[in-house]
């Protein structure tokens, strides 16, 4: 199947939290469907055919708003999301390339993998690996080692293990720190 005219840009965005999620394609049809159910649809150009955003994984996107840009080329898509927008489990499409690497590896426990060993062997061990890394970043700022970014890269690393673990995401981490802006 072809899509229905033009593909447009469609730039899925967080409506509450305003964080761009992702970004697809529509053409008309997916236009239409997406005003006249109040969800997001796309079209697919890996599979060539009209695709109903959480169809399969649940994670609908329930449009709050459907605005083009000033060229009409592109269109603005703010929704609720129903949960993660990224097929990898993350919130966003545009999450940190570790945060996607981290999530994945938790969910599918890819045989030999470090993290699949840390979420195999729970949520203390997971946090107890942080908080060793973590002195190590003390220890090492202390002595003026220069192993500062080695120690700062563990400890970040770490943290993603840990919350990807405890089933949380780094946004929410993100969305806390926001909240404490002043």
């Amino acid at each position: 199947m072809q899509p229905e005219g033009e593909l447009r840009a469609a730039i899925v965005q967080d409506a509450e939290t305003n964080r761009v999620l992702m970004l697809a394609w529509m053409d008309a049809e997916a236009e239409r469907l997406t005003r006249e159910t109040g969800e997001a649809w796309f079209w697919s150009r890996s599979r060539q055919e009209l695709w109903h955003k959480g169809e399969t994984s649940g994670n609908i996107l329930h449009v709050e708003e459907l605005r083009d840009d000033c060229d009409g080329d592109a269109l603005l898509v703010r929704v609720h999301p129903a949960g993660p927008a990224c097929h990898t489990g993350s919130v966003s499409c545009f999450a940190p390339w570790l945060w996607r690497t981290v999530v994945e590896r938790v969910r599918e426990r890819p045989e030999g993998s470090y993290v699949t060993s840390l979420a195999e062997a729970g949520l203390e061990r997971a946090a107890q690996k942080l908080g060793e890394e973590a002195v190590e970043a003390a220890v090492s700022a202390a002595a003026r080692d220069g192993r500062l970014v080695e120690e700062a890269a563990d400890v970040l690393f770490h943290l993603y293990v840990l919350l990807a673990v405890a089933g949380l995401d780094v946004a929410d981490v993100e969305a806390e720190l926001a909240a404490r802006r002043r």
